[in-house]
């Protein structure tokens, strides 16, 4: 009776996540989804160590992990905690052998992490100078060609001007130093990446609520020149004016986006896809992970798209993974994408607290 109750204690202690459900996804022919692995729990960011760890941020428990696949067999066969107690730890950068992990007003580092993932180190502190808000104040984090790490500020509010401490995306040294601002007028930015070739930075922002359905529609950006603005709180979707901070803020003086998303399909996490394995179509192009609406009438997002470029310009946007949701009932939400060396992608989903590997064989 004592170790049956011991059982149902451990059951009972453990997360209550949705059973991912592959069959109902829908991929174009030729690509496959496996489960890489569903003991991540509010499963974020995705990081790539050197050695090939997959580091995986987190939201609610306060926890990042780390996958290993010793076999390479595409499935992961160790998950271990390599941090806790963090303050929604959503953001993980992997640089020159340390582990970067955001916690709303702190960043904090775990040095030569690859090395100790069965004993972590304790995690340093980078900064602890950042906005305390915890609304939007959950940061994607990345290191960029320059070597500098670049963080997200996004708005602490539906709707509201915020001054110049919010809403936009800063950089600075690896050692929390040389804070500059890269762009602004960005609501809340939870996704970011380089182009390869032109070496600029694309982001997705999710617009403000409360305006209907269908506007306005979240975004897909590209900073040309340092200093930008993007609009926000004046003007959404680069032609919305806003009816309470739009006055006086035409939307000709800020930057447009280069690609409306949708309304409410919450764009987080996109990567540009580097691989070789998928067809030669994708080369080149940015994959999205559309986390999906809270408070439409009728559910959007709840996919992966692919966007297709020449250069700056968008030939196509197009699904590479339906079916998180059926009849107005989400089973998933993807939250990022990370292309693997081997020219797979990982997928995090919060909501099943799963990582899945798209593959392509045709």
């Amino acid at each position: 009776m004592r170790a049956l109750l011991s059982m149902l204690l451990l059951v009972v202690s453990l997360p209550l996540l949705a059973a991912p459900k592959l069959d109902r996804l829908t991929l174009p022919p030729g690509f496959h989804i496996a489960v890489f692995s569903d003991q991540v729990p509010n499963a974020r960011e995705i990081a790539l160590g050197a050695n090939g760890t997959v580091f995986v941020g987190s939201s609610g428990a306060g926890k990042v992990y780390a996958l290993t696949d010793a076999n390479d067999d595409g499935v992961a066969d160790k998950v271990r905690v390599v941090a806790s107690g963090l303050r929604n730890p959503i953001g993980v950068a992997f640089h020159d052998g340390d582990l970067y992990v955001s916690a709303i007003s702190r960043i904090v580092v775990l040095r030569d992490i690859e090395q100790h993932l069965d004993a972590p180190p304790k995690p340093e502190l980078v900064t602890d100078k950042l906005p305390t808000k915890g609304h939007h104040g959950g940061r994607f984090l990345a290191f960029g060609p320059d070597g500098k790490l670049y963080v997200p500020i996004g708005a602490p509010c539906n709707i509201c001007d915020p001054g110049p401490d919010y809403a936009k995306l800063m950089r600075m040294n690896a050692d929390g130093s040389e804070w500059q601002d890269v762009a602004t007028g960005i609501r809340n930015s939870v996704g970011f990446d380089w182009q390869p070739g032109s070496g600029r930075l694309w982001f997705t922002d999710n617009g403000r609520d409360m305006l209907g359905d269908d506007v306005p529609s979240d975004e897909l950006n590209e900073i040309t020149r340092l200093g930008q603005n993007f609009g926000y709180p004046h003007c959404h979707q680069g032609d919305v004016a806003d009816p309470e901070f739009g006055a006086g803020h035409p939307c000709s003086q800020y930057v447009p986006p280069v690609l409306k998303l949708g309304a409410h399909v919450a764009a987080l996490g996109m990567r540009f896809y580097t691989g070789k394995q998928f067809p030669a179509s994708y080369h080149g192009a940015i994959l999205i992970a559309e986390h999906g609406s809270w408070n439409r009438t009728e559910k959007s997002g709840y996919r992966v798209m692919t966007v297709r470029l020449d250069g700056s310009k968008v030939l196509s946007y197009e699904p590479l993974i339906t079916g998180f949701q059926q009849n107005e009932s989400a089973w998933g939400r993807p939250v990022d994408v990370q292309p693997m060396p081997d020219g797979s992608v990982l997928v995090s989903d919060d909501l099943a607290g799963a990582v899945y590997r798209v593959t392509y064989k045709p």
